[in-house]
């Protein structure tokens, strides 16, 4: 069943449920008061007629009679009776008058009765005069109840048909109009493929779910285009770095082996290999590195970090591997408690980052200062590592992160392109946050976030 059929479905039952339970309680109300009020003018004309007919000659009677002739009109089959209370006649004025001797009994008792069969409405009242009592009885047949009450009900029938179908009518109406976004959202994804990922969903200024859904959406879409840029690049970039060394190692050897060589020859041919072999295998070695700092992290044994240190350590370290950087650490904001410097990580794959980073800062800037900031807030430890270099261009930032990828400035230094995909890895491992902004032959600014505490 579609989704439009459900929601009219939904909302012509909710409705029609409603309308009937409001309209049977409407007919019961008004019949109930009809009962009521045809009972009233009953006793009012029993009352009338027992001091019409035992009050003679009263002189108020003579304006009981204009009263009821002037404002009481006859009712359909009215009929009248004064019955004088003897135990020994009772039955005989019930079968008489066609009603049970319970009721009499309860009209002598009460004061006053009522009574309905056959669609004849009878009311009673006790009268007394000297000393006898007397029981005057009305009867009639409700006209409100055949008439009025009849009207109602058709109108109320009327009324639910004609509701039914309004409701119908603006559940599809409705429906349709709530549903068509959903529709417009439906066939734009289905033009959504990897031939043209660049496509976005409309977004509305509306504030609704379904803006909210387009929103996610196109970040998702967001998500899966940086993805398979991202392994397009990796291809490419990991295809000929990988190629470059086995090419010439393959080419090496075809020409080595082409003639008898003399001893030097063959030596110089072999350093050759083995420095392209070299180089192979430090590039498959960060390859399957930067593999393994994919996963979760949970193989990784984790322990109380204290970063201010570690920035120490990697300082001696990035200074013994380049002797010539200019390193400055800002420790201006540290915190009091050193307690917010501690984060729950390794230690190693924490030095390798950082080190990352700063050799990086380092070898970019032509060995100019690199300044190393370190801080925190109540739930992060913030490092900071800006420097003066070369930068990076503003169309080749979105791709820094991507395996063997170098700007297209950095041919004058050497590299492989693994640092950075490898160093987020394990920030994003850590449960951090990595953020690179650069201006070209400007520099680069790096900030790093861990939170402090953070266990696995």
């Amino acid at each position: 069943m579609k989704t439009k059929t459900k929601i009219v479905l939904f909302f012509a039952s909710i409705f029609t449920l409603y309308i009937l339970i409001f309209s049977g309680f409407i007919y019961y109300s008004i019949s109930i008061y009809s009962y009521n009020d045809f009972y009233k003018r009953l006793e009012l004309r029993a009352i009338t007629t027992a001091k019409i007919e035992l009050e003679q000659p009263h002189p108020e009677i003579t304006t009981i009679k204009e009263f009821r002739q002037g404002y009481l009109e006859e009712l359909p089959n009215e009929k009248s009776y004064i019955l004088k209370w003897e135990v020994s006649e009772i039955k005989k004025d019930a079968e008489l008058i066609g009603i049970p001797v319970s009721f009499i009994e309860n009209i002598f008792k009460k004061g006053t009765a009522n009574y309905r069969s056959n669609g004849v409405f009878y009311t009673g009242v006790v009268h007394k005069k000297n000393s006898q009592t007397y029981i005057s009885i009305v009867s009639a047949q409700n006209y409100y109840n055949t008439h009025h009450n009849a009207f109602l009900k058709n109108l109320l029938l009327i009324s639910i048909l004609i509701t039914i179908l309004l409701i119908i009518g603006t559940g599809l109406w409705f429906s349709k109009m709530v549903l068509q976004p959903l529709n417009k959202i439906t066939l734009r994804v289905k033009n959504i493929s990897s031939e043209n990922m660049h496509l976005r969903l409309p977004i509305t200024e509306n504030n609704d779910e379904l803006s909210g859904l387009a929103k996610t959406f196109n970040d998702m879409l967001n998500r899966l285009e940086t993805a398979f840029e991202t392994q397009k690049n990796f291809i490419s970039n990991a295809s000929h770095e990988l190629n470059t060394p086995l090419t010439f190692i393959i080419g090496e050897a075809d020409v080595a082996l082409s003639r008898i060589r003399t001893p030097e020859e063959y030596i110089e041919s072999i350093n050759g290999i083995l420095e392209e072999a070299e180089k192979l295998d430090k590039k498959t070695k960060a390859l399957l590195f930067l593999a393994q700092t994919g996963y979760d992290g949970k193989v990784q044994k984790f322990e109380n970090v204290r970063i201010d240190q570690l920035v120490l350590d990697v300082k001696d370290t990035v200074t013994r591997i380049t002797p010539k950087s200019k390193i400055i650490i800002d420790f201006s904001l540290l915190p009091e408690s050193p307690d917010k410097l501690k984060v729950k990580g390794n230690e190693q794959l924490l030095h390798l980052a950082f080190s990352n980073i700063i050799m990086n800062a380092c070898k970019y800037s032509n060995n100019q200062d690199v300044r190393v900031s370190l801080g925190s807030t109540q739930k992060e430890v913030i490092v900071i590592v800006s420097d003066k270099g070369i930068g990076i261009p503003k169309s080749e930032i979105k791709y820094i992160y991507d395996p063997f990828f170098r700007a297209s400035n950095t041919n004058n230094f050497d590299g492989y392109g693994i640092g950075l995909p490898l160093t987020r890895n394990v920030v994003k491992m850590h449960n951090g946050v990595l953020n690179v902004s650069s201006v070209e032959d400007i520099g680069t600014r790096v900030e790093i976030k861990l939170p402090i505490g953070n266990y696995h």
